[in-house]
């Protein structure tokens, strides 16, 4: 039997950048543990903007039909989530903005529609890298990620936010950090318990 699966979420549009490093490096930490990472790649999804409609408060589902019903079903079966996402203008790629804002049914369900919260919240962790130029530094980029966390019953606070990682590969020159990820994708597994996929 398969361990827990944690959905990983690479918000960058670059492959094999710092974020996608450091969500490498979690990835290992998932699987040593005894989990099953499940990787999804924003960028790659080719989902539309949330239109505002306001059909999901009436139904508590996007009436969009695009490739976002998978990753709804991703997330709904996740036992963890883990975001990377790099800084871009003090915020997260829009790739993974338009992700975050088709969560608009989640907060429907729990603010419209009356469906209670979740008992338990599942363990999450947000992964963050700016370049170090930015004057806002990474919290812009944490907040809308929580945000979504926060719908979907997730749990925000871990995170790991590192500034100043220019170049695509500067990452592999902090092994600490790296290390770091690992031992959050250890403690993602952890605090799901594997007691099931």
């Amino acid at each position: 039997m398969s361990g827990p699966r944690v959905l990983c979420i690479a918000g960058s549009p670059r492959r094999q950048g710092n974020s996608d490093r450091l969500l490498d490096a979690l990835t290992v930490g998932v699987t040593a543990a005894g989990g099953t990472p499940v990787r999804l790649v924003a960028s790659s999804l080719g989902i539309g903007g949330c239109d505002g409609c306001g059909g999901c408060s009436a139904s508590g589902e996007c009436v969009t039909e695009d490739s976002m019903d998978e990753v709804y079903a991703m997330l709904d079966s996740a036992r963890a989530i883990a975001v990377a996402t790099p800084v871009y203008f003090a915020t997260v790629p829009s790739q993974l903005k338009t992700l975050i804002d088709r969560c608009q049914p989640y907060w429907a369900r729990r603010y419209i529609l009356g469906e209670p919260a979740p008992a338990r919240k599942r363990p999450g962790a947000v992964l963050v890298v700016g370049g170090g130029g930015d004057p806002f530094g990474t919290s812009c980029a944490l907040a809308p990620v929580r945000s979504a966390f926060a719908v979907l019953g997730v749990d925000g606070s871990v995170s790991l936010e590192i500034v100043g990682a220019d170049g695509p590969a500067d990452i592999e020159l902090q092994h600490d950090t790296l290390e770091r990820a690992i031992t959050i994708g250890r403690e993602l597994v952890a605090a799901v318990g594997v007691h099931g996929p």
